[in-house]
């Protein structure tokens, strides 16, 4: 709980941050791990409607060309870019998940990314390193925030996670890069903390990924006000009116906020890497629908469906209105891993959502739920249970997917979910490139050329 005698609590966190040098050699694999993860869902994302629709907007502005607009041919604004990039690194929903629950990711790189394209365009040495340190100084803002809000459970929220937390940790992050000390830094965050938005009934429609974008295109623009000499309220967190009471009042604890820094968040508990492109929830779903299928000859044999989960209404979605609203739907989720027994981003084109098939097993599913399971990421667990005409049953149960804390993923894997969605958009030979110049050592790791090879337009 909030203690009203609490004082400088920005001021406290900044001090903190500047202090930490974020360069140990794991901090930077993770965050290179990040960085390569992030760029792959981006590109993979950038032809959605959304980005695109976004990009069309941002190239009619006709901005000076400074940074990338990933996927779409054409540069822009430093703040134009980071809205689109964030947008196309969300909207597949295929980006890590955190704890507590957040997209750290699409709302802080692209607000780094055009920033380390920019000065090394203006003759600065290759910053790749300076990206690393800042991202993960913005993953430990953003689970600071989280943690402190008291929201732990998905009913509980009060804005999508990324308009809560995003612009905060962004502005922290180019903070960090343009090297900050820890006054100027609060006057970041601070101007940042009155940025927020993002309301979670638009979730499952092209304005979540909008959350994401807006977070680091207004965390940075946060930012470089800062760098003007623009001011903030010296304890825009922990003031009275400040931001941890106007949004979550009196579950509002600085405590986490403040605790010493001993394990980075970027390695405990670090990211769960996302196998499959939906909302993190469905992917206990999928893994045992999945795994249910490798038991079923024909799909066509299935009569009925239920899963047994914990209680996220907002997942209840029988008849998803778009295959993007599928990656949020238990329903959906499950009958196209029984009838495909695969799960990709080619499983929510509208195309697959409104076959005959689908609609018929759609029809097949009943949810089950279960207050006992914890709402949570890190503790849930789903079952399912698959009745067949011919009467035999088949249950699997999913305690953790692939890539969750509780069951971690190699590198290798995240590095070939990665090298996969670039081959696909980019081509081998330009992907292989690119993955090469991400492998540099961190102190050549050079930006502009790996953004050079993702100017490319891959939308029509």
């Amino acid at each position: 709980m909030a203690d009203a005698g609490d004082e400088d609590l920005t001021r406290k966190l900044t001090d903190l941050l500047t202090a930490w040098p974020a360069d140990a050699p794991d901090v930077l694999a993770r965050a290179r791990l990040l960085l390569l993860d992030g760029l792959g869902v981006a590109v993979a994302g950038a032809g959605e409607p959304g980005p695109r629709m976004a990009a069309e907007l941002a190239r009619a502005d006709q901005a000076a060309p400074v940074a990338t607009v990933i996927g779409h041919g054409f540069a822009t604004s430093l703040t134009g870019a980071a809205r689109v990039n964030g947008m196309a690194m969300h909207v597949l929903d295929f980006e890590p998940m955190w704890h507590p629950a957040n997209h750290a990711l699409s709302s802080l790189l692209p607000a780094l990314l055009g920033l380390a394209e920019q000065r090394e365009a203006g003759g600065a040495p290759a910053q790749g390193r300076e990206l690393l340190i800042a991202l993960a100084k913005g993953v430990e803002i953003q689970g600071r925030l989280r943690l402190s809000s008291g929201q732990m459970e998905s009913h509980e929220l009060t804005l999508h996670p990324p308009g809560a937390v995003g612009s905060l940790a962004a502005a922290a992050a180019v903070g960090t890069f343009l090297g900050f000390d820890a006054q100027r830094m609060a006057m970041a965050v601070g101007t940042a903390a009155s940025r927020l938005g993002g309301i979670m009934a638009n979730v499952g429609t092209m304005t979540k990924a909008l959350h994401c974008g807006d977070a680091a295109a207004h965390g940075l623009e946060a930012a470089l006000l800062a760098e003007k000499g623009f001011t903030a309220d010296v304890d825009a967190l922990g003031g009275p009116r400040g931001w941890g009471r106007s949004l979550f009042g009196p579950r509002f604890d600085p405590a986490p906020i403040l605790a010493p820094l001993e394990v980075p968040r970027i390695l405990t508990p670090g990211p769960a890497w996302k196998l499959f492109p939906s909302q993190y929830g469905t992917h206990f779903a999928i893994t045992a629908a999945l795994e249910a299928r490798g038991a079923i000859a024909d799909p066509r044999d299935i009569e009925a469906v239920t899963l047994h989960l914990p209680s996220m209404p907002y997942l209840d979605r029988p008849a998803p209105a778009s295959g993007l609203a599928g990656k949020f739907s238990w329903q959906y989720v499950a009958s196209v891993a029984l009838l495909d027994g695969r799960v990709d981003p080619a499983s929510f084109a509208d195309q697959r959502r409104f076959a005959p098939d689908m609609e018929a097993m759609l029809r097949r599913v009943e949810l089950e739920y279960d207050d006992s399971i914890p709402a949570r990421f890190d503790l849930m667990h789903v079952s399912i249970a698959v009745r067949l005409k011919d009467g035999t049953l088949i249950e699997r149960r999913c305690d953790a997917p692939l890539g969750n804390w509780r069951r971690p993923a190699p590198a290798e894997a995240v590095k070939q979910k990665a090298r996969g969605l670039l081959n696909e958009a980019l081509g081998p030979e330009k992907a292989g490139r690119l993955l090469e110049l991400i492998s540099a050592p961190a102190d050549r790791l050079s930006i502009r050329p790996v953004m050079a090879n993702l100017n490319v337009r891959l939308t029509p």
